[in-house]
């Protein structure tokens, strides 16, 4: 039993180790301003928050609000289009004049296993995108999902790992040609309201964003 437990404990850091490993190697083959994700459009938007529907125990989700955005679109390993690719949609939501959090989306399916795992897209105005990974809540494991309702709008909805999705707001972009001037996205620096990262999602996800940090410096 106390085997089972130090290698459940290990594990996530070792695949972060691996993890960060592509990801530099990944930089090497490949130098650009981001090794992954290369390429993006940076966009202003807004989330609308209705505080309809069954309540998650977070504030944020469960209250209405609107929150001005900051969103950019990008393919993962940065194919052409119109070939499939992870497709994602990184978006910095504004807090208060000095605070923001970063969920980041990637396309997968929605259903029960298929949320959590990646699925090469066209575009994001036809493929659902999920947070991949759960966040914790003060009532569980809760992750959100954004499914396209036209060019730049999204609805917003969250789950738990055993449930369907919930609607709870809309993800509205601004028209126009984006730029990318080369802002940076981290999740595990910051979070929502209410939310807080597993400890084994922080040791799988931070190696390789430290790692992308290093190639772009």
């Amino acid at each position: 039993m106390r085997l089972r437990r130090a290698v459940a404990a290990a594990a996530p850091s070792g695949a972060g180790r691996v993890l960060a490993a592509l990801t530099s190697l990944v930089a090497a083959a490949r130098p650009a301003a981001k090794p992954l994700h290369p390429r993006g459009e940076l966009v202003r938007g807004a989330i609308t928050r209705s505080g309809d529907g069954p309540h998650s125990g977070v504030d944020w989700v469960d209250t209405p609000g609107h929150d001005a955005v900051v969103a950019r679109s990008s393919r993962a390993v940065g194919l052409p289009a119109p070939l499939p690719d992870i497709l994602g949609m990184a978006v910095r939501v504004r807090l208060g004049p000095d605070r923001t959090a970063d969920l980041l989306f990637a396309t997968t399916g929605l259903g029960r296993l298929t949320r959590y795992l990646l699925a090469p897209a066209r575009d994001l105005t036809t493929s659902p995108a999920t947070t991949l990974l759960p966040y914790r809540s003060p009532t569980g494991p809760l992750s959100f999902a954004i499914t396209p309702a036209g060019p730049r709008r999204f609805r917003l909805m969250w789950a738990r790992p055993d449930s369907g999705w919930h609607p709870f707001g809309w993800l509205v972009l601004e028209p126009g040609p984006g730029t990318d001037p080369g802002v940076s996205f981290d999740p595990t620096a910051s979070t929502l309201p209410g939310l807080s990262h597993y400890a084994w999602v922080v040791r799988l996800r931070a190696p390789a964003y430290a790692a992308a940090r290093r190639s772009r410096r």
